[in-house]
């Protein structure tokens, strides 16, 4: 019985994987910058499997049902194997923040194709990604963003709460966010995102201390590349990290 079992889940990885394996279609992007100075913004879809029929849309990433200010054209599309095809997102010329940078997502979905035979498992393979709206005329800078943000250590309920806030009006992307003291490391969180003049807090497992603990972690710049930043954190106070220099001679 326990064999039979086995060899059941053995055999649904199995098919799992080679569904995974078989999804050929990939985006050139992580991430979309639009510009509302520009008309339309662009992205690639490659096909390296199969022929593949994809479809396209924006939604919010607000919780209400209202619909993104946005189209994208073709919705939907054939790609023959070892073929791309350019995905156009269209603004409507209103209906976004103007005074700070919005985030929409965008939607890349390949449809299965209909297949012979019986017992065949196939999976509908979505992509998404953000689509950050940044209007003209912003203060400040997107790359600087991240040396913006306020982080505060404080102890509460016999824990400890790191707290950081964004001033800036750009959205700030972030992974592995440690904290890392007398040679421990504790992971804050994974990856998170924070919004213009959004406060977030993480329950970590770091003592608030008087001497200082150490916070790193990387920012995602508009083309999807991972920057290093540093501060030191004492209990109380609210600093800004600095981006880690490369030894490295320039």
């Amino acid at each position: 019985m326990l064999r039979r079992t086995i060899s059941a889940c053995l055999g649904a990885l199995s098919l799992a994987l080679a569904a995974q394996v078989s999804a050929g279609v990939s985006l050139n992007s992580t991430r979309i910058v639009f510009n509302s100075t520009d008309k339309e913004a662009s992205i690639t879809v490659r096909n390296g499997g199969q022929p593949a029929l994809i479809q396209s849309w924006i939604d919010s990433a607000e919780t209400t049902d209202a619909p993104a200010p946005f189209a994208v054209t073709p919705p939907l599309a054939r790609i023959p194997a070892n073929e791309q095809q350019l995905l156009r997102l269209l603004y409507e010329g209103n209906g976004m923040p103007t005074d700070r940078e919005s985030v929409v997502w965008l939607n890349v979905q390949e449809i299965p194709q209909a297949v012979d035979g019986q017992n065949t498992l196939q999976l509908a393979v979505r992509q998404r990604i953000k689509v950050f709206f940044r209007p003209a005329n912003l203060a400040g800078e997107a790359r600087l963003a991240p040396e913006e943000l306020q982080w505060r250590l404080e102890p509460q309920g016999g824990k400890s709460v790191l707290k950081v806030r964004n001033p800036s009006r750009y959205h700030v992307s972030m992974a592995n966010v440690t904290l890392g003291s007398a040679g421990k490391a504790d992971v804050a969180v994974d990856s998170t995102m924070v919004a213009p003049g959004e406060e977030k807090e993480f329950t970590v497992r770091q003592p608030a201390s008087s001497n200082g603990v150490e916070l790193t972690f990387s920012s995602i710049n508009d083309y999807g590349a991972q920057v290093p930043y540093a501060v030191k954190l004492t209990t109380g106070s609210s600093v800004g990290a600095t981006a880690k220099r490369s030894n490295r001679a320039s």
